[in-house]
Order: structure tokens, then C-alpha cells, then sequence
């Protein structure tokens, strides 16, 4: 499976990405909505699929695309994982500024 963090790094498959979120779209949808060509879009939606980003549904000659839930919040608890710690260190730091100021006012 592809990384979701290095999928969603590409500003194409962002806007891919957004634009599948709320509805299911075709290949030629997208290709219209993004100005890429056919093959550069498919290329894209493989590596948001690969990286379970993305469902396709074959509908005839159609390939249609919708964001998967389950790909979104796996992606979600790996960034939390990466920026959690982060700000809770930056919160804590500037608490502690804070109080160090206060300290300083009396």
C-alpha cells in the first residue's frame, strides 16, 4: 500500500481528492475540473487508490471515484500521530512563558 502522507503530498491529487469527498466522479469529470490529460489524472487516482485514499466503481465503460472513510481516517490518525505531540509541546511551552511572565509582573 502506497503511504497516504506522500500521496496527498502532490497538490494535484489534493484537489483530486477534495473533489471526490462529497460525491462520486468520473475519470473524464475529473479530468475537466483539473486540466489534466486522461492518463496523467488515472496515473494520479492510482496512487490515491493505491494509498486507500480513494474507491473506484466500475459502472460500464466508467470508472467512477469517491473518497474512502476508512483511507480518510487512517490518514487522519497518522497526521494526529506526527502533529499531537508537536503542539502539545509548543501548548505547554507557552504556558510556561506565560507563567514566567506573570511571575515577572508582581
Amino acid at each position: 500500500m502506497e503511504d497516504p502522507v506522500e500521496a496527498i503530498a502532490h497538490p494535484r491529487r489534493r484537489a483530486m481528492l477534495r473533489l471526490v469527498l462529497d460525491e462520486e466522479r468520473a475519470v473524464a469529470d475529473l479530468v475537466e475540473r483539473t486540466g489534466l490529460s486522461q492518463p496523467a489524472t488515472s496515473q494520479h487516482l492510482r496512487v490515491l487508490r493505491d494509498a486507500g485514499l480513494v474507491r473506484v466503481r466500475v459502472d460500464g465503460p466508467r470508472r467512477l471515484y469517491r473518497a474512502d472513510p476508512d483511507g480518510l481516517a487512517r490518514l487522519r490518525r497518522e497526521l494526529d500521530g506526527f502533529w499531537l505531540p508537536a503542539l502539545d509541546a509548543l501548548k505547554a511551552a507557552a504556558e510556561t512563558d506565560e507563567t514566567t511572565e506573570e511571575v515577572g509582573e508582581r
